[in-house]
Order: C-alpha cells, then sequence, then structure tokens
C-alpha cells in the first residue's frame, strides 16, 4: 500500500510539473528604442518592466508592451532594483561607478550614490533595508541604505561578481563568474560567511532562489544549471540548459526554475524534489534573449532581444565584431501557460 501512494504521488509531480510547464509564446511587442540591453527586472505593484537601454531605462507596460516612461542618464546602466515598500528604486550605472535612487511614483531622480569600481548587477534586501551593487571591475560590494542612501560600508569578494540572491534572513548569495565559485556574505555584519566552489559549473551568472528549500540556482556558461544547497554549498544537481545563460529565476508556487540563454531558448526545470531535478521544456526564444523577469503572480516570464544584421569585417581590434541591431528593432517578447 506504501509503495502504491509513493507511486501515485511521484505520478501526481510529474504530471503536474508538465502541465505547469506548457510555457509559449503569449506575446510580441516591438518596443524600439536605442541602446543595449543588459537586466529587466518586473515591478508587481505598478505590473510594469523597468528595462536597462546602455545610457537610459524604458518603463514599459507589461500587458500592453507600451513604453510608459523613460528614465534618462544612466551611463553604462546594468541593472534595476525595487524597494517597494520604501517608495523607491535603484538603478546601477556602470559607466560612472554610481546608483540612482529615483521615487518609485514620479520616476524621479533623489540622488546619485557612489560605489565601487563598476557596478553591474543591483539586489535590494528587505531583511536589512539595504541595497547592494556588484562591482566587476573593484571585485567587491557596495552596501547603500536604501532609506538614506548612505553608504553602509562594502564586502571584498575576490573575485567578478555576477548575479546575486537574498534569502530573506540577513544572507546574500553572489556568484563569482572568473572563480567559478558563490560567495555568502551577511547583509547586516557586512563579512564573508562561506565561499563555496561550484564545479563542475563554469562562469556562473544568473543565479535565483528556492527560498524555502535554501536551493540556489546559478546559469553556468558550460551549458548546465548548478543547483547549490544554500546551507553546505553542495551541488545537488546541474540540469542541462542552452548556450549564452544570462539570467535565471525560480517560481516557489510552481516550483520551476528558469533559465534565458542568449542562443535563443529558455529552459524550464522542475523541482520534484529538493535534491531532483528534471528539464520539462526547452522553449524556443530569439537570439540574444539572456536576460528575463518573472510575473510570480501570473507566471509569466518576460526576455527581451532584438533583431541584427550582419557582422562587420573582423579588424586587428575586433577580431570578432559584433552584429550591428537593427534599428527599432527592440522587442519584449512574453511567454506563459495561459
Amino acid at each position: 500500500m506504501r509503495t502504491t501512494k509513493l507511486l501515485l504521488l511521484a505520478l501526481a509531480v510529474a504530471i503536474f510539473a508538465f502541465a505547469s510547464a506548457n510555457y509559449h509564446l503569449l506575446n510580441k511587442f516591438v518596443v524600439g528604442g536605442e541602446g543595449g540591453w543588459d537586466y529587466l527586472t518586473f515591478d508587481s505593484t505598478g505590473h510594469r518592466l523597468f528595462i536597462s537601454r546602455g545610457t537610459h531605462v524604458m518603463v514599459v507596460d507589461a500587458a500592453t508592451g507600451k513604453v510608459t516612461a523613460d528614465i534618462p542618464n544612466t551611463p553604462g546602466v546594468h541593472g534595476i532594483a525595487l524597494a517597494p515598500e520604501l517608495g523607491r528604486g535603484f538603478i546601477s550605472n556602470g559607466r560612472e561607478s554610481k546608483v540612482v535612487i529615483f521615487d518609485l511614483k514620479s520616476l524621479a531622480e533623489i540622488s546619485r550614490v557612489a560605489t565601487g569600481d563598476t557596478p553591474d548587477a543591483i539586489i535590494y534586501d528587505a531583511a536589512s533595508k539595504r541595497v547592494f551593487t556588484f562591482n566587476a571591475r573593484g571585485h567587491d560590494t557596495t552596501a547603500i541604505d536604501a532609506s538614506s542612501g548612505n553608504v553602509a560600508g562594502s564586502v571584498p569578494l575576490g573575485g567578478k561578481p555576477e548575479f546575486a540572491a537574498a534569502d530573506g534572513k540577513g544572507h546574500i548569495f553572489v556568484n563569482i563568474e572568473d572563480k567559478n565559485e558563490i560567495v555568502e556574505f551577511d547583509a547586516k555584519a557586512l563579512k564573508e560567511i562561506h565561499r563555496w566552489p561550484l564545479a563542475p559549473c563554469e562562469e556562473p551568472t544568473g543565479l535565483a532562489m528556492d527560498v524555502q528549500h535554501r536551493r540556489l540556482f546559478a546559469g553556468c556558461h558550460n551549458k548546465m544549471m548548478a543547483v547549490v544547497n544554500a546551507d553546505t554549498g553542495k551541488v545537488v544537481a546541474t540540469p542541462p540548459i542552452d548556450a549564452g545563460v544570462d539570467g535565471n529565476a525560480f517560481d516557489p508556487e510552481t516550483q520551476l526554475a528558469f533559465s534565458s540563454n542568449g542562443s535563443g531558448s529558455l529552459t524550464v526545470v522542475h523541482e520534484d524534489s529538493p535534491d531532483k531535478y528534471t528539464v520539462v521544456q526547452t522553449v524556443e526564444t530569439a537570439r540574444g534573449a539572456r536576460t528575463l523577469a518573472l510575473d510570480p503572480k501570473t507566471h509569466d516570464v518576460y526576455v527581451v532581444t532584438a533583431e541584427f544584421g550582419a557582422a562587420p569585417a573582423p579588424t586587428a581590434d575586433q577580431p570578432r565584431p559584433r552584429p550591428a541591431m537593427v534599428p527599432g528593432s527592440f522587442q519584449l517578447l512574453v511567454y506563459g501557460t495561459r
């Protein structure tokens, strides 16, 4: 009888996983505008997306794809973090090594705060009420008090940080891309707690977390998702993904982890148990769609990309030149199960 119940439970989990993973293209919005892109952030309160565009941030209505506002003067912008309970947003400007603090309602700039060298990813930690930038050339993180805008300090990270995740208890985890590691540090004390190797993962970039089960999802450039026990640092699974990952997300309601791959796909992984994971879907997206945002209410996934022309001829200075983006072709792609 016990065996039968376990088999039925396993079957129910499998059916739910495949039903939840019926992702397909819901909408394609041609947004246009100038500039490349990096991270995009979903605002659950306003049901809008903040999209980094090189020197400015586009604000897009998630339902219609309409550009509703634009935040200018953000040179080298990489990421946007939101603190809804404080009514503030934060933008990391890589080229000027500063963070722009803005009002979430008016979108007006409040202040501009100096950080470490070349801030890239940025997150808000509600437990400490601090914003953290992860500084690519500085090899450290800058902690900013989200209410006052004052710099609270920094933590050396010993390598090039990529994305980070907070556990809701005052601990921050960050991928160290050039060292193939994850560093955990205390958000209040600003001290390193653990440093763990991610082998066999190489060049980890995107990072997400299942807070309930204490599992981290690191997107690795050798085409795997490293699932890490956040208490022990052990890599418990390495489900395969496609090339060019730069974004990861986890949906606690559906128990699905996502990897957005610049090669043109979205990998959907189901958490069967805290140490067992199954790739349940590989969704075709578009080349260049390497970062993503998740709506935790509708479970929709958003990616951005553009159309590209032919690559220019190689030169001594640029042996592998990138193809030029077709003007006006920047687009927002929405994937869901509805």
